[in-house]
């Protein structure tokens, strides 16, 4: 596998579905999806408890600096595979510099190891 580098960001995370983007300060938003529901949103637990919103999967955001397009094929399947055989769910966010993946906040470490191993420096 491609060399890089797994670096884990400090805090929780958590995911929360709102109706109005406008009442979030998006300097506080890691990352949003428009649905048909609403927005979905990534934001600090903290934040998220600040403005009262709504959420049940707490996370580590585990970012990727590995070398790769937004056309590469196989990065996002050779990971969660590995993470799935450790029983670890993943959220990933293919963003245009790296992948983000969000784990349970409870599994980082052995998350960061798997993905360490994986992507070896």
């Amino acid at each position: 596998m491609d060399q890089g580098k797994v670096n884990l960001n400090k805090g929780e995370y958590v995911f929360c579905s709102i109706k109005d983007i406008n009442n979030i300060d998006i300097n506080n938003i890691i990352g949003s999806f428009k649905e048909s529901e609403g927005y979905s949103i990534i934001i600090s637990k903290e934040e998220a408890l600040k403005n009262n919103l709504s959420f049940y999967f707490i996370s580590a955001w585990i970012t990727l600096e590995i070398n790769s397009t937004l056309d590469s094929v196989g990065l996002t399947s050779s990971f969660s595979k590995e993470l799935t055989k450790a029983g670890i769910s993943c959220n990933v966010v293919a963003a245009y510099h790296h992948d983000h993946i969000f784990v349970p906040y409870r599994e980082k470490d052995r998350a960061l190891n798997i993905l360490n191993d994986l992507f070896k420096s």
